[in-house]
């Protein structure tokens, strides 16, 4: 699936995600972001109703304003609550005060609601597109179970997903088994988040530096493992062997899967934004791209015939 703006243009081959606009960084380090980001031929935007507590949307919604006919805007809604749809509903108008945008690009439900029926979500969001309040259906932190099941649901109501929203970096790499595949086979755009691992792929850890893993205690249990620090140290090593920035390996490697994924990248500051940049550009060969896989497990097949895999 190639995700495109209103305008029929592709979307840009990366994303940016402003999770942290409004609180790690402030709404003019946001904009020297964004013109980075416009700079570097990036045009699609990732927000959701809660980040900041509303503030990302908030700054989003400003600075994209002016430029509105030229992006593509994605944001998120349904992860607090039960997902009903009163509680979707109300996601969506707040979402849509934030912005304070007549549409979005790409609409995603934030996480699976097992206690409610997809049916009632997704008629949701088959509404809010026939209305032309949204261009694109999406889903993110779904299983490829959940996602065929809610692709079903879709379909039955005359829409369809078009884009999923998985965790996937080279400490996370739970994705290759089903989804991955999944998103290829069934034509969906893959936009993995958390191409640096929480910072961990950047190397700053190791030399003592501070940042998400430190100051939040989710992200520090997610990355706690020794081996994972050890896979960091490793990827530091290739990364000044080969003369670039452990950040760039890192998302050029998420970029370079067979299925095409398009990363979301993010940062506090534009310093720390250009080495996710940089990876734009960066050639990945396949032997590199081996060297980088062996620095982690590999997830096993999602069968247990071993014999047919080879």
């Amino acid at each position: 699936m190639t995700l495109t703006l209103a305008s029929g243009r592709p979307a840009s081959r990366f994303a940016f995600g402003t999770m942290q606009w409004g609180a790690g960084a402030s709404e003019d380090e946001a904009r020297r972001m964004y013109d980075a980001c416009r700079a570097a031929g990036i045009d699609h935007f990732d927000t959701a109703v809660g980040y900041t507590e509303g503030r990302s949307e908030e700054i989003l919604g400003r600075i994209a304003r002016g430029d509105r006919d030229q992006l593509y805007v994605a944001t998120k809604i349904g992860y607090d609550g039960d997902g009903s749809r009163d509680a979707l509903l109300a996601h969506w108008d707040r979402s849509r005060r934030q912005l304070d945008l007549d549409s979005v690009d790409l609409l995603y439900l934030h996480r699976f609601h097992a206690e409610t029926p997809l049916e009632a979500q997704f008629e949701v969001l088959a509404r809010l597109q026939s209305d032309g309040a949204i261009r694109h259906i999406g889903v993110s932190n779904y299983a490829a179970w959940q996602v065929m099941k809610a692709q079903a649901v879709a379909a039955s109501l005359g829409t369809r997903i078009d884009a999923i929203q998985p965790m996937y970096n080279l400490v996370k790499r739970q994705a290759e088994v089903e989804i991955l595949p999944m998103a290829a086979d069934q034509g969906l755009a893959a936009l993995p988040y958390s191409p640096l691992g929480g910072g961990l792929l950047t190397g700053k850890y190791a030399r003592g530096e501070g940042g998400r893993l430190a100051e939040n205690a989710m992200y520090g249990r997610r990355y706690a493992p020794d081996w994972m620090h050890a896979a960091a140290k490793g990827l530091s090593d290739i990364a000044a062997e080969v003369g670039t920035d452990p950040a760039t390996l890192a998302v050029a490697w998420v970029a370079a899967h067979a299925a095409g994924p398009m990363p979301i990248v993010s940062g506090r500051s534009t310093e720390q934004l250009q080495p996710s940049l940089a990876a734009l550009s960066f050639e990945m060969d396949a032997d590199l791209y081996a060297r980088l896989c062996a620095l982690t497990p590999t997830p096993p097949p999602a069968t247990d015939r071993l014999e047919e895999q080879a």
